[in-house]
C-alpha cells in the first residue's frame, strides 16, 4: 500500500502520483520500526506552538482586562509600583505554566490515540495509509490518511481525513511537506468512491494553512472549539477540503 518517492525523481505507482521533489529525501510507507521516530516528530512539531499559544491567550480582551484590574487594585492598595509588577510577573509565569501543561496534555492525548498503534490505525484498515519522509537515514516527516468517520474528523462516507502532517524544523524548506501532501492526495485519488480529503487546523498553524492552500485545499468552515478551554482561549478550528474529481 502506498508508494515511495525519492527527492529529485518521480513517484512510484500506488498512492503517490508523480512530481518533482528536491534531492536528499525519500517518501515511503510506514514500517513498525518507525513508531518512536514518528511520535517524536509529531510531539516536537506540536511543542513549537506552545509560545504562540501563550501569546494568543495573552491578547484576549478578558485576559488583558483581568491583568489590568489586578495591577490597578494592587497599585491603589499598596501605593508602590514594585508589588503590582511582581504580582503580574507571577501571574504571567503561572499562566504560561498552566497553558504549557494543557498543551502537553493535548499532545499526549494525540499520542495515545491513532499514534499509539499506527499500524492498526492506518496500515491495517481499508482506505488508510501512513507515510514517512526519510533523510540522512532518519525519519524527518510524516503524514497519514484515514476514512473521515473513523478518525473523528468532520465528514462522512466518501471522505478521507489527512492527519499528522509534520516535518522536523531543520528539514523544512526542502519541499518535504508538499511532497507528503501530494503523496496523500495521490493515494486518495485511487480510492474508489472517495470524493474529498478533509483536515482540521487550529488558529496557530499559519504555515500549515498556507501549505494546504498551495496544495489546492479550500476553507470549508470555521468554528470555535466547543470546550470551556476553547471558549476561554478563543481557540478556533478551520476545516479544509480538497475536492476530488
Amino acid at each position: 500500500m502506498g508508494s515511495e518517492r525519492r527527492g529529485g525523481g518521480q513517484a512510484a505507482a500506488a498512492g503517490g502520483g508523480s512530481g518533482r521533489t528536491m534531492a536528499g529525501y525519500r517518501i515511503r510507507p510506514y514500517r513498525d520500526e518507525d513508531s518512536e521516530a514518528v511520535r517524536e516528530v509529531f510531539a516536537t512539531g506540536m511543542n513549537e506552538y506552545a509560545p504562540a499559544l501563550c501569546l494568543h491567550v495573552l491578547r484576549q480582551p478578558w485576559v488583558l482586562l483581568l491583568l489590568g484590574c489586578v495591577f490597578c487594585l494592587l497599585l491603589a492598595s499598596s501605593r508602590s509600583l514594585l508589588l503590582p509588577v511582581l504580582a503580574l510577573t507571577l501571574l504571567l509565569a503561572l499562566g504560561r505554566q498552566l497553558l504549557g501543561c494543557a498543551w502537553s496534555a493535548y499532545i499526549e492525548r494525540c499520542l495515545g490515540d491513532d499514534l499509539r498503534d499506527i499500524r492498526a490505525a492506518y496500515m491495517d484498515i481499508p482506505g488508510a495509509c501512513f507515510w514517512v519522509a526519510e533523510a540522512d537515514e532518519r525519519v524527518v516527516g510524516t503524514v497519514g490518511v484515514r476514512p473521515a468517520g473513523d478518525s473523528g474528523d468532520s465528514g462522512g462516507g466518501g471522505e478521507l481525513a489527512l492527519k499528522r502532517m509534520a516535518v522536523r524544523k531543520d528539514y523544512r524548506g526542502r519541499g518535504i511537506a508538499a511532497a507528503l501532501g501530494h503523496t496523500a492526495l495521490g493515494f486518495a485519488r485511487q480510492q474508489r468512491g472517495c470524493r474529498a480529503v478533509v483536515l482540521n487546523t487550529v488558529m496557530l498553524q499559519h504555515e500549515a494553512r498556507a501549505l494546504y492552500e498551495r496544495l489546492g485545499f479550500r476553507r470549508d468552515r470555521h468554528y470555535l472549539l466547543p470546550t470551556v478551554y476553547g471558549r476561554l482561549a478563543n481557540c478556533t478550528v478551520t476545516t479544509y477540503r480538497y475536492e476530488l474529481p
